[in-house]
C-alpha cells in the first residue's frame, strides 16, 4: 500500500517563526503543510478541518496554550499525533506536554533532519524525542536518592503497593523503559525472552493507560518508579 506524504499543521504564535517552520517543512520530501495556526484554538480548529497526520505544536501561545491544545486534539482527533516544538525543555513544560498526549518533543534548535525524523517516528507509532529531551528525562528519573532513615526509625513492614495494580516485574520493566533500554536489552538484563518482555510491556501499558514509551517514561516519573528500585 502506498503511503502519501505526511500532512502537517504548524502552530506557533510568532509569525516569523511560524512562517520559517512552514518554509523549512516545504523543502522536506514526504511532508505536506496543510495549515498554520497562531494559537492553540486555531490549531484545534485546523485539525478538525484538515485531519492532518501530525501537528508541530509550540507551547507558549495565547488563548489556548500548546498543552491544552494537545490534550484537546488527542481527545477529539486521536488520528492526529502531536510533536512539541518549543524553546523550553524544563520539567514544567516537558512532562505536562507528554502527559497531555504529545508523542514527540523537540527544541527549536532542532535541524530539518531531526524534525523530519520526529514527524516520521510519531506517524509510525514511535516516540519522537530529541536526544536532549531523552537525557533530561533520564536525569530527572535518576535524581539523587532519598536520605537514609534515622537508625531509630523502624522500616516499614512491607513495601508500598504499586500503582494501578502493577506487579513488581512490570514495575521493573517500566523502570528499564524509562532508562532507555530496548526490548532486547531489557530481556538480556532480566534474563528472560523478548517475548516475555513484550508481554510485560503490553500488560503494564494496559494497566497504566499509556500509549507509548514516551508516556511510560512520564508515568514512571509521576509515580516515583526508577531503575534500581
Amino acid at each position: 500500500m502506498t503511503v502519501g506524504p505526511t500532512r502537517v499543521v504548524v502552530a506557533d504564535d510568532q509569525t516569523v517563526v511560524r512562517e520559517g517552520i512552514v518554509m523549512l517543512l516545504g523543502l522536506l520530501p514526504d511532508i505536506e503543510v496543510v495549515g498554520a495556526a497562531a494559537d492553540g484554538e486555531e490549531a484545534v480548529r485546523l485539525v478538525a478541518e484538515q485531519a492532518p497526520d501530525v501537528v508541530l505544536m509550540d507551547l507558549r501561545m495565547p488563548r489556548c496554550d500548546g498543552v491544552e491544545a494537545t490534550r484537546r486534539i488527542r481527545a477529539e482527533h486521536p488520528g492526529t499525533e502531536v510533536v512539541v516544538l518549543t524553546t523550553y525543555a524544563d520539567d514544567d513544560s516537558l512532562f505536562p506536554a507528554l502527559q497531555a498526549g504529545a508523542r514527540g518533543y523537540l527544541t527549536k534548535d532542532a535541524g530539518a533532519e531531526e524534525i523530519a525524523r520526529a514527524v516520521a517516528d510519531v506517524r509510525s507509532g514511535a516516540a519522537g524525542l530529541s536526544p536532549q529531551v531523552q537525557r533530561r528525562l533520564l536525569e530527572r528519573l535518576s535524581g539523587p536518592a532519598p536520605a537514609p532513615r534515622p537508625a531509630a526509625e523502624p522500616a516499614p513492614a512491607k513495601p508500598a503497593a504499586l500503582p494501578d495494580g502493577l506487579t513488581a516485574r512490570e514495575a521493573e520493566v517500566l523502570a528499564l523503559i524509562a532508562e532507555g533500554l530496548s526490548n532486547a536489552e531489557i530481556a538480556e538484563r532480566l534474563f528472560v525472552s523478548p517475548a516475555t518482555v513484550k508481554t510485560h510491556i503490553n500488560n503494564l501499558f494496559a494497566k497504566t493507560a499509556v500509549r507509548d514509551r514516551a508516556q511510560a517514561v512520564a508515568y514512571a516519573f509521576r509515580h516515583g518508579l526508577s531503575s534500581g528500585s
